[in-house]
Order: structure tokens, then sequence, then C-alpha cells
């Protein structure tokens, strides 16, 4: 793709296929034939249809890139495939996925804070990931939360007070990214680094738990800190996993401590190739795969529930599908995802705090984050949000970077960052706004390919369900019925559907050990009850949960004094594409409930 050039995208639909088979190297090997006898015919290659196939798989909208493109995944067919472990179950996978970056804090009127909420919210965003900087709250000195910068003095709470009161006037949630310690929480000030790490990390801990604490059961998700590979986030120090895995120990225990029902989320690693950790500033940084990898090896594991990364798609479109370690597109999560899963954490999702592309003009000489049109910008954000629903089951919340920001200092300042804006600081809104809130406010949610949770964001109940806590379960607990015609609705892509149905327990219990989710004992032979499973309105299954069963020559096809129904299939050989379900529970056992664990797309 040619910087600064505005061309026209291709219009493709990208094919609901199944992660695991979409980059086979037979897939580009086959493509290549095709290509190369097109060559034969070199008009051929001109074709929409053709150079839509060839955005597809490059991300790329010239036809010399295209083909340039295509040779690099030929190349990447020759390396080791990597382990996406796209049918484990992961858990934050299955809520609303749609997120953006916002600086409310930097507003000084509530009502334009407010404006750009409600704007937000209309566009269909769910997510506001805001930053609660301690500076900002703990101004003066340790404890001391009074702002006196500016008289009057006021509490530096009230305007975080608004925001978390925003959030729920208009039915989004936070994800509150704590960092940016005060100058007083190290010796030498700010001169490491205004974002640099306090000295005594107790201190910031002290600041976790204050802040989870005044919004226990308002804000849920946590993200403790932002990129520490690389600078200014780590200040001037060297760049160290280990010292950044003590620092989220620290937060994440405090955190847990003030309210037990929190979700801590990494912070956000920047892609790059960079391996000089101890250069000067403003130079050092550290590659994201390498930090990764030895803060696993710190321990880290224990003290974060999401891993969190950014995905700017710089130079190329949200479909390039070219997979090369020291080259930055879209597509890098899979390496991170296949770390993760290496290091045995493939139930944790990963979630992208910053995702974008670059619209900055010609004008502007500054061109570190790639380069496109208002047009392309417009058109691959929402593709971007389509490929990673699609093809990633392991990924849960994008974040779109960003609203807005209060001033236009960037624009001044010739920064390529105020060219990632949906709104200008005086809400005019650009044209990436307008296709994400068409493309967000226009979706279905949808499962795709993999495993997920029964009571996802785009599964629709009705009737009586409670959830368990099931230390055997796939997500950690159950999703029950006793009720008959409650309901479970949703729509899916692939064609098959399977079930993980078993025999549930008492509310508020927590059910460990057996497979069939009974408290202990041998397992249960005797039905609990039994669902009724229907796709695109066709002649309904009835699935008796719990006991021996077997339908020979049905879709059905359970092994005789089979305990539970897990992986039950009661949909297959559909066409490819999209397809409506519903589960019914049609009748429970008195003592026992219907239960269901996970549900699973093919």
């Amino acid at each position: 793709m040619e910087a600064g050039r505005a061309v026209a995208r291709p219009h493709y639909n990208p094919p609901m296929t199944n992660p695991k088979h979409a980059s086979h190297l037979g897939q580009f090997a086959g493509l290549a034939i095709v290509v190369a006898a097109c060559l034969l015919f070199g008009w051929q290659l001109k074709q929409p249809s053709v150079q839509a196939r060839l955005f597809y798989l490059t991300g790329e909208e010239r036809l010399a890139s295209q083909l340039k493109g295509l040779s690099d995944l030929l190349v990447d067919g020759l390396r080791p495939r990597l382990n996406l472990a796209t049918d484990a179950p992961v858990r934050y996978a299955d809520l609303n996925p749609f997120g953006v970056n916002v600086f409310l804090n930097e507003e000084v009127d509530p009502a334009k804070r407010e404006q750009t909420v409600q704007l937000a919210a209309a566009a269909g965003f769910h997510w506001l990931r805001q930053e609660f900087p301690w500076q900002d709250i703990e101004i003066h000195g340790k404890g001391d939360t009074q702002d006196r910068r500016n008289p009057p003095t006021r509490s530096a709470w009230d305007k975080y007070d608004q925001i978390v009161d925003l959030a729920g006037k208009y039915h989004m949630e936070l994800i509150v990214r704590l960092s940016t310690p005060p100058a007083w929480s190290r010796a030498m000030t700010d001169t490491v680094g205004t974002f640099a790490p306090p000295d005594n990390y107790e201190d910031f801990g002290d600041f976790v738990y204050q802040v989870v604490s005044r919004y226990r059961g308002r804000i849920r998700f946590y993200q403790i800190w932002n990129e520490p590979n690389i600078y200014p986030e780590w200040g001037n120090y060297t760049i160290s996993p280990e010292k950044y895995t003590e620092l989220l120990k620290v937060g994440a225990t405090r955190a847990r401590a003030a309210d037990p029902n929190v979700v801590i989320i990494c912070g956000a690693l920047a892609s790059t190739i960079a391996l000089q950790p101890a250069a000067p500033a403003p130079t050092n940084a550290l590659n994201d795969l390498i930090f990764l990898q030895r803060m696993y090896d710190a321990g880290a594991a224990p003290y974060f529930d999401i891993m969190a990364m950014q995905d700017y798609g710089l130079w190329s479109g949200p479909t390039d599908r070219r997979m090369q370690p020291r080259v930055m597109n879209y597509g890098r999560p899979q390496f991170v995802r296949d770390l993760m899963v290496s290091n045995g954490d493939a139930g944790k999702p990963i979630w992208i705090s910053e995702m974008a592309w670059n619209a900055v003009p010609d004008k502007v000489e500054d061109k570190r984050f790639g380069q496109v049109s208002l047009e392309q910008q417009a058109g691959y954000e929402p593709l971007a949000y389509q490929r990673a629903l699609a093809e990633w089951p392991w990924a849960g919340v994008i974040n779109t970077w960003y609203f807005k920001r209060a001033g236009d200092d960037w624009v001044k300042q010739g920064k390529p960052e105020a060219y990632f804006r949906l709104a200008d600081p005086d809400f005019t809104l650009q044209p990436v706004y307008n296709s994400l809130k068409n493309y967000i406010t226009s979706f279905t949610p949808t499962l795709y390919a993999g495993t997920h949770a029964p009571a996802g964001w785009a599964v629709q109940a009705t009737g009586r369900w409670e959830t368990v806590t099931a230390s055997a379960a796939p997500y950690g607990q159950f999703w029950q019925s006793s009720q008959p015609g409650s309901k479970l609705e949703f729509t899916f892509s692939g064609n098959s559907l399977s079930l993980d149905a078993r025999c549930g327990g008492p509310p508020s219990a927590t059910v460990g050990g057996q497979a069939d989710g009974q408290a202990g004992g041998p397992p249960s032979t005797a039905t609990c009850g039994s669902l009724r499973v229907s796709v695109d309105g066709q002649k309904p299954v009835s699935l008796p949960v719990g006991g021996p069963v077997r339908r020979a020559g049905g879709i059905l096809d359970l092994l005789p004094a089979r305990p539970s129904n897990a992986g039950s299939v009661v949909a297959k050989n559909l066409a490819q594409g999209l397809h409506r379900a519903v589960i019914e529970v049609t009748e429970t056992s008195a003592a026992t409930p219907v239960a269901l664990a996970a549900l699973a797309v093919r």
C-alpha cells in the first residue's frame, strides 16, 4: 500500500471460515497457481473478484503490493504453524466486543464529558477505556486527595465520580487503567519520566486499593499500567519484565483484596521488534513477545485474568494474513496467543486496548504509525472488528483508539497521534465515527467457530436461569434452570453446533469434582430433565440430560451410560453461514436442574 494515496478499497465480505483452517499452506499454494495462470492473461488480475480475494489475503489494495504480499504468504507457509488453541474455552471472550478509548478526565466542562459518552453510546460502543491517573487523584502527597492546583479546593474524586455516573447513565462499562504516578512517588520526581513507576510499589498498591474500594460493585475491570515494555511508559529506567511483574502482583493483590470480583487486565504490551531495554531514553524498549515470556518466567500468570496488547494496522489493512515476527500488522495478536498457549494460559483471552489506522495528512512529516486515507480508515476499522469476531474466538474486547481529545495540542505540534480520532475537539465527527456507528448498530451478535459460554453477550435468555459455581465446568460455572419453558436463543455461524449439557446443582452452591456436576460419589445414571433444541426452525431434537442415551441414526449419537451429554452434537452438516438456534428446557427433576456448561460451534 502506498502512503498518502486514496484508493478505492475492493469490496470483500470475508467468508466465515473456521479459524483452524484460515491459513493453510494449501490455500496459498492453490492461489499462487491461480495467480501464475492469471499472469498469462494479465487482464484477469484486474477483475474486482480477484483483487478482492487478494485484499482478503494480504490487506493490500494495489496489485503490485498484493502480489508481493502473496509471495510473503507462501514463505510464511513454510514456517511452523502457530498453536492458537481455537477450541479451548476462554473466559471473558464472550462479552460485548465494542469499546473505545476516551479522555474524559481532560475535559474541564462536565457537559463535554457527557456529550462524549452520549456520542460513544449512540455509536453502539459498550466499553469506555479510561485512565484514572494516579497523579490526578493523590496529587500533592500520599493519601491527599484534595485538589489545590486551582482555587477553590475540591475533592480530586469529584471528576471520576461523575465519569462513573455517566457510564452507568448510558448503560456502558468502564475499563479503568491505573497508571501515571505522581511526582512525589519518586525521589527523582519527574526527571526519570512522567510515567515512570514509583520507588515503592506498595504506594501504588495503596492507590489501587483506594480506587477499587471506592467503586466496588460499579467497576469490575481494571488494567494495571500501560505499555510497560517501551518508553515513555516505564520512564528512563531499563525495561524490566521482572519489575513490571512485581508491580502487577502488588496491584492485582490489593485490587482483589478490595473487591474479590474484580477482573485484572495486564498492562497492554506495545508491538515492537526493539531489543534494547537498557538503551538511553527514548530508545529503551523490548520486544513484546520476549517481554511476555519473561513475565511468565517471573511468575506473572496468577496476577492477570486478561492479556492485553496494542494492535495498530500501520501500513496494511486488517485482512493482512502475513505472519512474520519482525513485521507489524493487525494479525500480530496471533503470536501473543501462541505464546500464551505454550505457557498453559489458553483459558485467558487477549483484549486489544488500542486498535486504529492513522489518517495522517501528507503535510505532517511524522508517519511512524503508517498512513491511510480517511476513506480507508473508515473502511478498515469495522473490518478489523469483523475479522477478530469471525476468526479469533480467544479475542475479547477491542477498544478503538480514540474518541477525542479535549484540546488540539497534538494538531498544533504536528503529531500523527491527532489523526486517530473519531471526533475533533469541537465534536466534529470524522467519517470513521459514522462507519463504526453503522457497523456496530446493525451488527447481529453472533457466535463464530469456537467454544462459548452459554451466557455470552450473543445469547438471549428468557425464563429463569441462574449461575452456580462449578470447578469442573469449562467456564467455572454452570448456567442452569429448573423451570420448563426457559430458553436460550442465539445466532451462530458454522456448520455444526454442540452442547455441553449436564445435571446442575443447588443455587449458590459450589459444585466440584465430578464431570457430571455432582457434588461427589459415583456419576448419576438418571436423567435430571431434557432440552429441546431447534436450528433455523427445523424439527427440534429432544436431548435427555444426565442419563444413558442412544439415538442411532439421528442427530444425536450418545454412548450408553455416559454420565453427561458434554459435547453432544445437536446439529451438523449445515450450510456454512448464519443459523438461529433455540434451546428450551422441557422438563426437569424436582431436585436437580438442567445445566449448560458450554456451547461449541464448528
